[in-house]
């Protein structure tokens, strides 16, 4: 008798393509400017996604939609978090930022489109391309999950 068995891994392993996007927008003006171009209704979801350290908490913002009609999920994700750091020293509050990246290997990437799925290239590229005509988006592009070594952090 054969036996297999099944590690962690197989389990963990979700279909989702990944859209990064460089801009200055915050992140409800750019989910309201994805909203009319893509024909989305990404809302603000009730909780960010939190990260607790002992040396560093973070916080990253996340818009959802949900599509009926390809039946999709789609979540527009933060990809920095700043936290404002407060010590008192000679009498005198200095404060000092603290930002942290929820993938640190594509600082430079300002938001992350997560859509849960198995999607055709096709429409991927169509997507990216929509994204690309907002005019205050510097540009998009899809990136490749298997490169990033931080790729857990968009399991949630």
């Amino acid at each position: 008798m054969q036996i297999h068995s099944l590690g962690l891994e197989d389990f963990c392993e979700e279909e989702y393509s990944l859209i990064g996007i460089h801009t200055a927008l915050e992140d409800f003006k750019l989910a309201y400017l994805l909203n009319k171009t893509l024909s989305t209704s990404f809302y603000k979801s009730r909780e960010d996604l939190n990260f607790e350290d002992t040396q560093k908490n973070a916080s990253f913002s996340i818009f959802n939609y949900s599509s009926n009609k390809y039946d999709f999920d789609w979540f527009l994700i933060a990809n920095s978090s700043k936290r404002e750091n407060q010590k008192e020293s000679n009498e005198l509050l200095l404060t000092s930022e603290t930002k942290t990246y929820l993938i640190p290997e594509k600082k430079k990437v300002d938001f992350f489109i997560k859509i849960s799925g198995d999607l055709e290239y096709t429409f991927m590229s169509e997507t990216v391309d929509k994204i690309k005509k907002i005019e205050q988006v510097i540009t998009s592009y899809l990136i490749d999950k298997n490169t990033l070594k931080s790729k857990d952090f968009l399991i949630f």
